[in-house]
């Protein structure tokens, strides 16, 4: 039977919020815990080569890798089970993304949405990156014989173009060299909206502080953020259902959900009836409990910078080994070995 192994990786974006916590950090550590039970690998990387697809200031790039790492770790992260990494210390994942440039076809980049949302009416003004990025997501995929790679809604698009690139090269150099990686899809992976409009996702990029609780907000910060969370004057109902048509209180209560690992419904057990000022008060404390942790080990860990390069040096030396045979063979098919 075929080791499962798991990649995945996480733009450093700097100052990471709950939506990316329960979206992707924790989703991450319960990954790493449940395919490493079933005797699998995961390996996730801090992916500072696409933090370059916009543009950038180097210091701010720098710090971001730094603190996504730690944040990464203080999550729940172990970098003795897992491989944790960045990206541009790996350098098999440019050289192979060059080298599946030359099998993508510019039509499959064409159809890919999220360049069209991310370049917006400025296409003609983005960078060749940004336009190019699924390439390289594909090779970051692809060089490490992954079997399965987590993804939301918005990267179906991008596994798919990493398994017809494979297909391809497959095909067009007659080798089996790489493994067509399958959607590991997280049915507990929440959606969190922002604290003051339910209708868009929570965003560092917010005008509104108060929309967004960030993993580094102190206790007072975050309780006073929930506590003014926009919400309806009705009360909780019995059952999810019933929210359907009230979003600010389904968004807070996804929220609660997802933070005491529970289903929505059986918080509403608990709080049917009643009405937000039981609940906010009750989802401050919870939120307090949950992140002052994270929050305290980030801070430890960021005063001590060495250790943290020491970690992304050590998962890079592992992934390194793993990547330099599946590139070496890729460059023998394709002719440029001897």
């Amino acid at each position: 039977m075929t080791t499962k192994r798991v990649v995945s990786g996480i733009k450093p974006t700097g100052n990471l919020h709950l939506g990316n916590y329960l979206g992707a950090v924790k989703q991450w550590v319960a990954m790493q815990d449940a395919i490493q039970a079933e005797g699998g690998e995961t390996l996730y990387f801090i992916a500072d080569l696409h933090g370059l697809t916009e543009w950038i200031a180097p210091a701010d790039l720098t710090a971001n890798t730094i603190e996504m790492t730690a944040t990464l770790v203080a999550a729940g992260i172990d970098p003795s089970r897992s491989i944790l990494f960045n990206q541009a210390r790996v350098t098999a994942h440019s050289e192979l993304g060059w080298l599946l440039n030359n099998v993508a076809r510019v039509g499959w980049l064409n159809r890919m949405t999220q360049f069209k949302d991310k370049a917006g009416k400025n296409r003609e003004g983005a960078s060749v990156g940004l336009y190019d990025y699924p390439v390289l997501m594909a090779a970051d995929v692809l060089l490490y014989n992954t079997t399965h790679v987590p993804v939301g809604e918005d990267q179906k698009q991008h596994l798919e173009l990493a398994r017809d690139i494979a297909t391809k090269f497959n095909t067009d150099y007659a080798t089996d060299l790489f493994t067509l990686p399958e959607p590991l899809v997280s049915a507990a992976a929440p959606r969190i909206m922002s604290l003051r409009d339910a209708g868009a996702k929570m965003s560092k990029s917010n005008p509104s502080e108060q929309s967004v609780v960030k993993l580094i907000d102190s206790d007072e910060v975050i309780a006073d953020k929930f506590k003014k969370a926009k919400t309806d004057p009705d009360l909780l109902p019995a059952s999810v259902d019933e929210l359907a048509e009230r979003p600010e209180a389904r968004n807070l209560l996804t929220i609660f959900a997802a933070l005491a690992d529970r289903t929505p419904q059986d918080v509403l057990n608990d709080f049917a009836g009643k009405g937000f000022g039981a609940f906010k008060p009750a989802l401050a404390d919870l939120a307090v409990a949950k992140l002052r942790p994270i929050r305290d080990e980030m801070v430890r860990l960021l005063d001590d910078r060495a250790a943290i390069e020491a970690i992304l040096e050590r998962g890079a030396e592992q992934a390194r080994l793993l990547a330099a045979p599946v590139l070496r063979d890729a460059q023998a098919a394709m002719g440029l070995l001897r």
